[in-house]
């Protein structure tokens, strides 16, 4: 289920959410400053290409650097990219077989305005650690 899932998801709008976040990182590229914002966005273009089968999860171990770096993320542009997040799940959820499509939109609104602090792993592996949470 979670490849016919990916499948529709890629189809429908997780290849222009990606562009998006490569549109992001190419201007945090450009600015080199920003270097560490482009390789999140980079990160969060992958998973949101292919979101079925992993899941985003807070890494303990991100500190005081991880806020400021977000503060600045969603001044400079993550709130845009959450704000087309909530856009697509909005309309995907108007029918009913793009409900789970427009769930998976709204999980990663959260991750679109908040990426630096956060890992993207497996089910499996965030089951083993036991994480618990949609997958």
């Amino acid at each position: 289920m979670r490849i016919v899932l990916n499948i529709l998801w890629l189809l429908i709008a997780g290849l222009w959410l990606a562009i998006g976040y490569v549109f992001a990182a190419i201007v945090c590229f450009i600015l080199i400053i920003t270097i560490p914002f482009g390789i999140a966005a980079l990160r969060i273009a992958a998973h949101t290409i292919w979101p079925f089968g992993s899941t985003v999860v807070r890494n303990p171990d991100a500190g005081a650097a991880s806020i400021v770096g977000n503060v600045l993320w969603v001044v400079l542009g993550g709130w845009w990219l959450a704000l087309a997040h909530l856009a697509a799940g909005v309309l995907l959820c108007v029918t009913i077989i793009g409900i789970p499509l427009g769930l998976a939109c709204f999980k990663l609104v959260p991750v679109a305005f908040w990426p630096l602090g956060t890992e993207i792993v497996s089910v499996q592996d965030a089951r083993a650690f036991g994480v618990r949470g949609p997958f």
